[in-house]
């Protein structure tokens, strides 16, 4: 099943932005029944977030967390003997409200988006996020008049409205110009 929307539009006139569309295209797929477990997900400053799972009754060994390229994993499988009733000390449920199922959540990630770490305690496991940009991708101010002694000098030279053997700026030829016709 596709989006409602059409991108075909935006990708004729676009460059580089495909896996962005394929993933606008794409998101409603398979997202019907994911709805386990539930999370949120906090933006805590400029390039840093947190997301939160609910994942009552799971241990640490029971879940994983991957980041492949832009998109991180969490996938929580039970134990075997955790799941089954006839282990010794297992308890008979009248009612099982909380949900004990394995999971697998997945969450798609901007360019340069790393995972810092994760924390389970009091039944949510906190995932800590950060966008790391590259020094080479981060805006850098040009100053005006940086260039070199020599290439200045030839700003000078196109500025200049006479030419001729001497090189002054063309405000100083003007005022020479009107001198001489006085």
């Amino acid at each position: 099943m596709r989006s409602a929307f059409d991108f075909a539009p935006f990708r004729r006139s676009t460059v580089g932005f495909d896996r962005l569309f394929d993933m606008l295209e794409n998101s409603s797929m398979g997202q019907a029944g994911e709805n386990y477990p539930p999370f949120d997900l906090i933006k805590l400053g400029d390039n840093d977030y947190r997301i939160e799972l609910a994942v009552a009754g799971f241990k640490p060994d029971e879940i994983d967390i991957t980041a492949q390229q832009n998109v991180l994993i969490v996938t929580g499988r039970r134990n075997e003997e955790s799941q089954d009733g006839n282990s010794p000390g297992a308890s008979d449920y009248i009612y099982r409200g909380i949900a004990n199922r394995s999971f697998e959540r997945r969450f798609a990630l901007a360019d340069h988006i790393q995972v810092r770490g994760a924390d389970l305690k009091d039944g949510l496991l906190a995932i800590e996020l950060v966008r790391e940009i590259p020094e080479a991708m981060k805006p850098k101010k040009i100053n005006i008049g940086s260039r070199a002694g020599a290439e200045s000098g030839e700003r000078r030279e196109r500025s200049a409205i006479g030419g001729g053997d001497r090189q002054q700026p063309a405000a100083e030829q003007t005022v020479d110009a009107e001198a001489q016709h006085a």
